[in-house]
């Protein structure tokens, strides 16, 4: 098979990419990254040496580059990591999550059709459902309504609706999978497990938003690619399916957890404000891809946190050269957002 996978200099993407390879070793991989801020090269590096992955630069929404790429590498199925996903930047710029995450999905869409490609699957996430009361009973099926409440959200949502629209309209053969939050290795050190495991490991404040308790589902890395690889082989073209582990964690919790693996003090937790938006919680009803395609999360949340924590530990050489290369400095919302009006 000739794949394309688009942000595969990303976290989730780099993952992927490095867990197909070792699957498929007869499959040709070509990865299309721009290489932002939050893409790194060096995270397929040693694929790229052994020519087991081709390594295109270059934007999703460049409509002619990808065509041309789709035909020269004959490529037969997408998959598509590629986006703007950082809350956080998405209140302070959030024109750039539009236009990667709804422009860029059409463009990638409408290329995919032009050329003729068999398969494409879009990787999208639970924020896209809104969020639920933390006391809440409920969680988010594949048939929930899609409220998002922040700029990241709403781009994934539309992101999401451009490729629906490719199925309907023009017979896309496509999937979608909704998941919820990853962490693993190879994670740019923004995202709360990396922030919290580099800044603990340098014995430094760990800034945990006021609304300490707010919860998220967390899914390792390696068990949303195993999903994805299920969705591929026999999932069915034009359905969604949610990718959840079931386990929740609030904001706290991770930070407790991330000090104890790094052998780090309590008194190292920080008070910031939260971000405007900030959802309380997600949790979503993973048993259509349990039931119909046999999947199940293998990596245990303690254990799997531990390990994560010791993989920033033993790979300080891959995340200390991106401290600091975030344009986001969390909570400046706080100076710069206009304050809200006042009823008269």
């Amino acid at each position: 098979m000739q794949m394309l996978i688009t942000g595969g200099a990303g976290f989730i993407g780099s993952n992927f990419v490095r867990y197909w390879a070792a699957r498929r070793p007869e499959d040709q991989l070509v990865v299309l990254d721009s290489l932002t801020y939050a893409g790194d090269r060096r995270s397929i590096a040693e694929l790229e040496s052994s020519k087991r992955v081709a390594f295109v630069h270059g934007d999703i929404c460049d409509q002619a580059l990808v065509e041309s790429t789709l035909t020269e590498h004959r490529i037969e199925t997408i998959v598509h990591f590629a986006a703007e996903s950082h809350n956080s930047l998405a209140i302070l710029d959030p024109a750039r999550f539009f236009r990667t995450n709804v422009l860029g999905t059409q463009s990638l869409c409408e290329a995919a059709r032009r050329v003729g490609v068999k398969r494409f699957h879009h990787i999208s996430t639970c924020e896209v459902y809104g969020d639920l009361a933390l006391d809440s009973e409920e969680s988010f099926s594949e048939d929930s309504p899609y409220r998002p409440r922040t700029p990241y959200n709403a781009s994934k949502a539309g992101a999401d609706h451009v490729v629906r629209s490719y199925i309907e309209t023009f017979g896309l053969q496509a999937t979608i999978t909704n998941c919820c939050n990853n962490y693993g290795p190879y994670q740019f050190p923004e995202k709360v497990i990396p922030l919290f495991a580099t800044r603990a490991l340098e014995g430094e404040t760990l800034p945990l938003y006021a609304s300490t308790q707010n919860r998220r589902e967390w899914l390792h890395v390696d068990d949303h690619c195993r999903a994805i690889e299920l969705v591929l082989a026999d999932g069915v073209v034009g359905e969604t399916y949610n990718v959840g582990s079931g386990h929740e964690a609030s904001i706290e919790q991770i930070a407790d957890g991330v000090l104890q693996a790094a052998g780090q003090p309590q008194s190292l937790k920080t008070i910031v404000p939260d971000r405007p938006g900030h959802d309380r919680r997600y949790l979503l009803d993973s048993s259509k891809l349990r039931t119909r395609l046999g999947w199940q999360p293998t990596v245990q949340f303690e254990s799997g946190l531990k390990a994560t924590v010791d993989w920033y530990r033993d790979n300080r050489t891959w995340w200390e050269p991106l401290i600091g290369r975030s344009p986001v400095a969390e909570a400046s919302w706080a100076v710069t957002a206009p304050a809200p009006v006042q009823p008269s």
